[in-house]
């Protein structure tokens, strides 16, 4: 009976940590980008800055976006000045980006994604995955279900061999 109560009482402990509630983030044109509404496809989450020396990859992410689209790959960008790379507004994103890289992929607002103020959905990257961006330009996969498939690293290229095949097994399941 002790164990049991213990079972239950361990289980009742870990039941918030586990439930993952729908993430929506602020969409830089307006509105809300929720991740919910994209079930059933995978999704690519970047966070990004306009003045890294990783910003050339928002290319790969757009050429991304178009290769898979049809299939039903989402490549959501989600600018952050976490370190200290940003430009000072929305405004100027969305406008550095559209002139720049002509980017039509879905965009957030300037978004926290470390510590203690970050989005809900880095939140739970670190808690129940251990994954927290060490730099702009990290990448997140998130699989047709919803869950964790893979992260990347800033280094890695959104065209590289590994984020393709990833994505690649994920349109095929």
């Amino acid at each position: 009976m002790r164990l049991l109560l213990a079972c239950i009482a361990a289980l009742a402990l870990a039941l918030p940590a586990m439930a993952k509630e729908p993430f929506r983030f602020a969409a830089l044109e307006g509105g809300t980008h929720d991740l919910s509404a994209w079930q059933g496809a995978p999704v690519l989450v970047t966070n990004t800055a306009s003045l890294c020396a990783f910003t050339p990859q928002y290319e790969g992410l757009q050429a991304l976006y178009d290769r898979y689209r049809d299939r039903g790959l989402v490549v959501l960008a989600v600018p952050s000045d976490d370190f200290r790379q940003e430009l000072g507004s929305e405004a100027e994103v969305k406008e550095f980006c559209e002139l720049t890289y002509g980017l039509d992929l879905p965009m957030t607002e300037i978004t926290r994604v470390r510590g203690a103020d970050a989005h809900p959905f880095y939140r739970w990257l670190a808690e129940a995955h251990g994954f927290t961006p060490r730099w702009n330009f990290n990448k997140v996969l998130l699989g047709p279900d919803g869950e964790l498939a893979a992260t990347f690293g800033s280094a890695t290229r959104p065209l590289s061999a590994p984020v393709i095949s990833r994505i690649e097994a994920l349109l095929s399941e």
